[in-house]
């Protein structure tokens, strides 16, 4: 099996390509990035090719898909303040990229796993949040994977593309990024605890995530790649675990041994209140996945993060 990743230098997409170079059965990986949030360095010791381009270029797409057995769909412009800053920008790379991507797969009969996310559910009081509740984005990025999801799903319907939208949840663990205004809030508040420095936290902390190790999600991905699964539905990618700000920052210095210190400014823009998945669609597709519990996945990305500080600090 050949596998072509987009977005392969990323967070999620480079310890996917790590996975997948061991995986019984894959001959090659393939990881397209144009390094707008990811990082050629992430794919140091993996046998993953590199290609640097971007979704929006159709025919370097369509050349990658046609030489692939599976497109694992992870590029993207992520975060929601970065879509508020810019919205076309999203959509260009979130809603049209995907329809590049699609398309290519059209023309070849290409599996296609694609990464939706949660943003799509917006803050309907609702929760555990269920695959099939109306979907009210609060923001550009979440439209623009709406937009993307929807796509996909009417691809499997009017061209019998094999399609599987996956609705990413709070997605943590290592290579993710904490050098920027929009990081994560796991890498923000484990870069600054390590670094002596206090954490921010946006609002009262009583917001709730549903946290999923990057571990248990490349894990669901390959799978997924292996056996081809298919939906005709979205299908949410975490485990239904509730969790505050507040209550991650305690775990956190637990995990670190000394109490976090946090300083709380305003809410932001377009974040939801609550987020929690309903994970009866997955655990049914994916029976032999076990999740990675949320105190593990801690400590292995402090670990790492532990790991990165130390040897930057000794160049």
């Amino acid at each position: 099996m050949r596998v072509l990743i987009t977005g392969g230098a990323g967070f999620i997409g480079a310890n996917l390509c790590a996975y997948l170079t061991g995986f019984p059965g894959v001959r090659a990986v393939v990881a397209l990035d144009d390094l707008s949030t990811g990082d050629a360095a992430n794919l140091a010791g993996t046998s993953a090719e590199f290609v640097e381009g971007s979704i929006l270029d159709r025919p370097l797409v369509a050349e990658l898909v046609a030489a692939a057995d599976t497109v694992v769909h992870l590029a993207a412009r992520p975060s929601v303040p970065m879509s508020l800053a810019d919205p076309v920008a999203s959509h260009e790379v979130n809603a049209s990229g995907t329809l590049n991507v699609l398309e290519a797969c059209r023309r070849n009969g290409m599996h296609v796993i694609l990464a939706s996310s949660s943003s799509v559910y917006g803050d309907i009081a609702m929760s555990p949040k269920h695959e099939d509740l109306a979907t009210r984005p609060l923001s550009p990025y979440g439209a623009s994977k709406l937009a993307a999801e929807a796509y996909a799903l009417a691809y499997g319907t009017a061209f019998e593309v094999p399609v599987l939208p996956l609705r990413f949840f709070n997605v943590y663990g290592p290579l993710q990024s904490a050098e920027h205004a929009y990081a994560a809030v796991v890498p923000a508040f484990v870069d600054a605890a390590l670094r002596g420095e206090p954490v921010t936290v946006f609002g009262d902390g009583e917001q709730t995530r549903d946290f999923t190790y990057v571990g248990t999600v490349v894990r669901v991905l390959a799978d997924a790649a292996w056996r081809r699964v298919v939906s005709d539905t979205p299908v949410n990618l975490a485990y239904g675990s509730r969790v505050t700000v507040n209550e991650l920052a305690v775990m956190l210095g637990e995990v670190l041994g000394t109490p976090l210190v946090t300083r709380h400014i305003a809410a932001r823009i377009g974040d939801v209140r609550h987020s929690q998945a309903a994970c009866e669609r997955l655990t049914r597709l994916f029976p032999n996945v076990d999740p990675v519990p949320l105190a593990d996945g801690l400590k292995h990305t402090v670990a790492w993060f532990d790991r990165t500080l130390n040897s930057v600090g000794n160049v």
